[in-house]
């Protein structure tokens, strides 16, 4: 080893204990250029229409496919992870139907913020310590930070799509420095999933068509977060409970037997999300919906989308007591809302008390999918 590449080893070791200092669990450099065949396959992905009304990602789909097209200069990708393992499986939850099952990310602090900052420490120390610029990325930019952790030996992409690591399990949230200095790359990580099908076969809604291969129009976590319209019907009662993402995939997940639970205080359920009763959920207007999430991913939803989601948790519950929760929102501003009030009670009510609601509630509505829910509804069986 010459003195030039000893004192490059020495920056890299340095780096390594400041990333760990600033509270990263995982830490790999891998070059800014290796994601491999990651850009092929966000070509298939966008091809065929699977990213649904994610329209960002199709806009920016030229940088997305190549980092150094995001940031010609970058030469090398500090890939961090924080682990944010819950405390108990997110699966236990689901048998509990009068509340809501919120994805284990976002039952705390927006980890946007907290990584974000801590890279951000990190990223300042590498430019005045080493030169050269940086750019700090945390899910805010067109970089596929998934392949680049595996690039960087995190761990590999499983069968989910999701990252797997030998520690963590499928619970590291990723953040990436890029730099213009050139650092010696690790060794990338193996693929580990060997025959196991275990993230395929929990999903509720099929959302794999094939192993490695997502589509997200199928996906509770898009249908629950980025679907802006109504949910169809077709996934209504797969939902279950969830009413903010899906972590069904990632909990069954067995490298999961060797991750711990998330040592960061801001990343562990908030009381009032942890398992929150849908009645109340029901019940928040715009102002108690940001006053509750403020701080939270979940607020960047929006009330309406949110209360659709949870009036759908609420009518595959069969709890009939909830009924009253859901009728208060039939004169709902919001159509999303109104629809899936309908839909609600057809799976809550008896039949003579659902059509006594129709034919007083029917004529008045004057939006076209509230009226086909109420159409709709007339003939399905309650639960």
């Amino acid at each position: 080893m010459t003195h030039s590449e000893f004192a490059i080893s020495g920056f890299a070791a340095e780096l390594r204990a400041r990333a760990r200092a600033e509270g990263f669990e995982a830490v790999g450099i891998a070059r800014a250029d290796s994601i491999g065949e990651a850009g092929a396959r966000l070509e298939h992905f966008l091809a065929l229409g699977r990213h649904g009304e994610m329209g960002w990602m199709e806009a920016r789909a030229a940088e997305r496919r190549a980092p150094r097209a995001l940031w010609p200069e970058a030469r090398s990708a500090v890939v961090l992870g924080a682990n944010y393992g819950p405390d108990e499986s997110p699966l236990r939850l689901l048998d509990e139907r009068d509340r809501g099952l919120v994805s284990v990310y976002a039952r705390g602090t927006d980890y946007h913020e907290v990584l974000k900052a801590r890279a951000k420490r990190l990223a300042r120390w590498l430019h005045e310590t080493g030169g050269g610029e940086v750019k700090v990325f945390v899910d805010t930019a067109p970089l596929m930070e998934k392949p680049l952790a595996a690039a960087a030996g995190l761990g590999w992409q499983g069968k989910h799509t999701n990252l797997v690591s030998r520690d963590f399990g499928s619970w590291l949230f990723l953040a990436v420095v890029l730099t213009e200095l050139e650092l010696p790359p690790d060794a990338p990580e193996t693929d580990r999933c060997g025959s196991c099908r275990a993230c395929l076969d929990i999903c509720p809604t099929g959302a794999f068509p094939a192993p490695y291969e997502l589509d997200a129009r199928r996906c509770i976590s898009y249908l629950t977060i980025e679907h802006k319209g109504h949910i169809a019907e077709e996934f209504r009662a797969a939902l279950g409970n969830r009413i903010y993402g899906c972590d069904d995939c990632l909990a069954v997940c067995p490298w999961n037997k060797f991750a711990a639970t998330a040592r960061e205080a801001s990343f562990f359920a908030r009381a009032e999300l942890k398992a929150p009763e849908l009645a109340d959920l029901a019940g928040l207007d715009d102002a108690s919906f940001r006053a509750v999430f403020a701080g939270s991913p979940i607020k960047r939803v929006g009330r309406d989308r949110f209360v659709r989601n949870v009036l759908i948790a609420i009518g595959n519950s069969g709890e009939a007591r909830l009924a009253g929760a859901v009728e208060r929102l039939l004169g709902d501003p919001s159509p999303l809302v109104r629809a899936m009030a309908v839909w609600a009670l057809a799976r809550l009510l008896g039949a003579e008390r659902f059509q006594s609601l129709r034919s007083r509630r029917r004529p008045e509505e004057a939006d076209e999918a509230v009226r086909a829910e109420w159409d709709r509804a007339r003939e399905r069986p309650a639960l």
